[in-house]
């Protein structure tokens, strides 16, 4: 494709492979069962048990309005990045000029410029599905929340089972929250690309050094793993 070199294909090959490696190695290896975010789940369970045993749940409904909250912050924002990335279309002209001058890699042409921004407009598309869907999750499972019965001699092995259910949907939400939250991480690698090839095989690997830390050698999930074995 014209206004691309062999360097910009081997900086998105790159990109691409951290991207669905480190998916594979948080969700779908024995190694990610040690990732905060399953750790985390682990605590969603328990959360879920103690809920059970509590007669006032106004402080479950608290938590689970500030979970969807969060939810549809990031989805707003994914929307109001989306309108930013579409109003870069309609600015190529005055915008070319300026990276032009900018002493890094070749001066784009205006079909690679089109090209990145629709890919950094896919990104942003893709983490406003994620946030949409899991803020429905969290709403499903509020409403199976409000269906767990009141714990009783009679009703015990019900309301543990339906609590687990609830414990499941909220693991589901959180990891659709995990998806596109990476997928902002993984964008502001994407932004390299704008500059230079370089530069974004640089931010990508450096995105995906803070985040395999964050979820394997953080003092938070260190704290977390503290916590479950006391």
């Amino acid at each position: 494709m014209p206004g691309f070199t062999n360097l910009d294909y081997a900086a998105l090959a790159f990109f691409l492979v951290a991207w669905f490696g480190y998916h594979a190695a948080v969700e779908l290896t024995p190694a990610g069962q040690k990732s905060l975010n399953k750790v985390m789940n682990q605590y969603r369970y328990r959360w879920m048990e103690q809920m059970v045993v509590r007669e006032n749940r106004i402080v479950d409904t608290t938590i689970m309005a500030s979970l969807m909250n969060g939810t549809a912050f990031f989805a707003s924002t994914s929307l109001i990045a989306i309108g930013g990335v579409l109003a870069l279309l309609q600015s190529t002209d005055s915008v070319l000029p300026v990276f032009a001058d900018l002493p890094f890699g070749e001066p784009p042409t205006r079909l690679a410029w089109d090209v990145k921004v629709v890919g950094l407009a896919v990104i942003f598309v893709y983490a406003f599905f994620k946030f949409a869907w899991s803020y429905r999750l969290f709403n499903y499972m509020a409403i199976i929340v409000g269906a767990v019965p009141v714990l009783k001699e009679s009703s015990r092995e019900e309301a543990l089972a339906v609590a687990r259910q609830a414990a499941a949907m909220n693991a589901v939400a959180g990891k659709h929250f995990n998806r596109g939250q990476r997928a902002f991480f993984f964008s502001l690698a994407y932004l390299g690309w704008f500059v230079s090839a370089y530069l974004f095989i640089g931010a990508t690997a450096g995105v995906l050094l803070v985040m395999w830390r964050r979820q394997f050698l953080s003092d938070a999930h260190d704290a977390a793993l503290r916590q479950t074995d006391v």
